[in-house]
């Protein structure tokens, strides 16, 4: 694997009002692999985000930049697409981690490309930086119960049996990140998506 670096970004709603919510799991996803490097998330007012440079994986490890925008959900794309051209990394270098209605609670899977299915976030970055051609850490939150409103849903706090098991989702999925950064898109298909 080259040297050549790797954004990974959390999507999420910024303030503690929403730190807990469904639609956090991407940002707690990038504080958790920050954590993992000991390094701290700092704000970069010129990219708005809250960002570390990293080194992941074995020494002299890989290099990455960790990035939660300071930006509501639906404006993540200027500061995702700010960073790019800050860091000189190209949309199939990006890695946008952020939670998925499609997958159920516990599920993690990675893609590059596809369209925002709904999703906000999503679509704010697709425009920004002008391409859909960034990988995806898609985090499984599940599907609203009954006739539960899926945006109301995404901006509530887990269930408390989710929250027993949300530490061990979230630490999976930041597996799956450092093996995209690390090994490739492929190999963490291949290990993480079954």
């Amino acid at each position: 694997m080259s040297d050549a670096t790797w954004i990974v970004v959390g999507l999420g709603n910024p303030g503690p009002s929403y730190a807990g919510t469904r639609h956090n799991v991407g940002a707690m996803v990038v504080e958790l692999l920050a954590a993992r490097c000991d390094a701290k998330l700092k704000a970069q007012r010129r990219n708005r985000a809250d960002v570390a440079e990293v080194r992941i994986g074995a020494v002299p490890g890989s290099r990455a930049v960790l990035a939660v925008p300071r930006s509501y959900m639906n404006e993540s794309g200027g500061p995702v697409a700010r960073l790019a051209a800050f860091y000189s990394v190209p949309p199939e270098r990006l890695l946008i981690a952020h939670d998925e209605l499609d997958l159920p609670f516990g599920a993690v899977r990675l893609k590059r490309g596809g369209g925002d299915n709904g999703h906000n976030g999503l679509r704010s970055v697709r425009s920004a930086v002008g391409s859909g051609d960034y990988c995806r850490l898609r985090i499984g939150i599940g599907r609203p119960p009954g006739r539960t409103d899926p945006a109301a849903y995404v901006l509530k706090p887990f269930s408390a049996a989710e929250r027993r098991d949300l530490d061990t989702e979230i630490d999976r999925a930041a597996d799956a990140a450092e093996a995209v950064v690390v090994d490739g898109l492929t190999y963490a298909q291949n290990h993480y998506n079954g």
